[in-house]
């Protein structure tokens, strides 16, 4: 009897290990499609003659393939399983991400980079799902915070292979580097199983045909997913007016040359990471409404630090203190959906709130580029720590997070009684 348990406890943390390393690999892959596009930008504008508002559509066009993703893949991966939908959604992205190599005109790239948003949404709820199903409520926080911190790794790698192939060749090659991705398939197909929750369910016939309308089925219910839509807007808002428009201002704004952007970013990166693994701490330690508390309202003070910038040091240190404040809090928001909503529309929930929040708030660059325009620095910074402290204030409105922190507990008290 003692065999058979332990042999059940090495084939979890088996499982278990596999789900995490998969998971946070597929975030750094995805996160790398995206900044192979960011970094190709440029090439691809002159190549084909495009002017900034057919640009910037590249990207416009693939925040809407992630939000059509969002909600199609979220829905499969409760329907049919998270492993075999996960691994549909890299192979998407993948060979999407690949086939720019054949992009000869705007209207390829466009098809080519909505198929590959369609893919990179899909993959983000249904890689939270498969960690909030295979681990204890009082580790899912600081471990879908590694996952996001995957994403980070993911960018930085994006850097070093854009600059060494950008440098002796033409952008359309970077993107074959996007079928690097396959491998990982076959990796998450061997060794990752679906969760036993996922299985009973099968077993029983208590799958659901279709789970969208189960986050709005009660008007608490409807509260809760639109108050948690807003705080995800609010993060992608902070997010990419940020980091979108940080050096401009740096160099526009505050009269500093940024000749180490890449010393920059790689600073930023570092601070996002900290900032993740501190987030995930707190909230396994002391709960959601402390963890975003604190973050959130940091986040406010932070961004008015920005305006007191006088160095390249000061530079540095700025863009590192509003990384770990404004990012850190990325990967908490798929462990507070799991945990808010049932196992059977985990998926679902995790990809439509966190997508939605993505289509709406990467329209932030927009607006603080339109302020920047017409105000003041502090106008601008002012602007989004608003947008924390009303997000503040939307967090300890949801009912559901004082309760959190309380299960996790028990869980843990009855799995030391056990």
């Amino acid at each position: 009897m003692g065999q058979v348990a332990s042999a059940k406890s090495q084939s979890t943390a088996t499982q278990r290990k596999w789900v995490l390393a998969s998971t946070s690999a597929g975030f750094a892959l995805e996160n790398m499609d995206v900044m192979f596009l960011s970094f190709a930008l440029s090439s691809i504008a002159v190549d084909m003659h495009l002017n900034g508002t057919q640009a910037g559509f590249i990207s416009t066009i693939t925040n809407l393939g992630m939000l059509v993703g969002g909600l199609i893949f979220g829905i499969l991966g409760d329907r049919f399983g998270r492993v075999k939908t996960f691994s549909q959604t890299v192979f998407i992205f993948a060979f999407a991400t690949a086939a720019m190599f054949f992009a000869h005109n705007i209207y390829m790239i466009y098809l080519f980079r909505f198929i590959a948003g369609i893919g990179a949404g899909g993959e983000y709820g249904v890689g939270i799902t498969l960690i909030a199903d295979n681990f204890p409520r009082k580790e899912i926080g600081r471990l879908t915070s590694i996952a996001a911190i995957g994403g980070q790794v993911g960018a930085v790698l994006a850097a070093i292979v854009a600059a060494w192939i950008l440098s002796f060749t033409t952008w359309n090659t970077l993107f074959l580097v996007g079928v690097i991705p396959v491998i990982l398939i076959v990796f998450i197909r061997k060794h990752v199983r679906e969760s036993d929750s996922f299985l009973a369910r099968k077993a029983a016939g208590t799958v659901p045909k279709a789970a969208v309308g189960e986050l709005f089925k009660t008007p608490k219910l409807a509260v809760q997913t639109v108050s948690l839509i807003f705080m995800v807007i609010v993060q992608i808002a902070g997010y990419f007016g940020l980091m979108s428009w940080l050096p401009t201002i740096m160099q526009g704004q505050l009269h500093l040359s940024v000749s180490g952007s890449s010393v920059w970013m790689i600073t930023t990166i570092i601070g996002m990471s900290l900032g993740m693994m501190t987030f995930g701490t707190i909230l396994d330690k002391f709960g959601p409404r402390r963890a975003f508390g604190i973050f959130l309202l940091a986040s406010a003070l932070s961004v008015f630090g920005i305006a007191m910038v006088n160095s390249r040091g000061t530079m540095l240190l700025a863009g590192a203190v509003v990384g770990f404040f404004s990012n850190g809090m990325f990967g908490g928001y798929g462990a507070v959906i799991s945990q808010l909503y049932p196992s059977a529309i985990r998926s679902t929930a995790n990809n439509v709130i966190v997508n939605i929040g993505r289509a709406i708030g990467g329209f932030s660059s927009v607006v603080i580029g339109f302020l920047m325009d017409h105000y003041s620095l502090i106008v601008v910074m002012g602007f989004l720590a608003t947008l924390y402290v009303l997000s503040c204030l939307t967090m300890l409105s949801i009912g559901g997070l004082r309760n959190l922190h309380g299960q996790a507990k028990e869980e843990l008290n009855h799995e030391l009684n056990n």
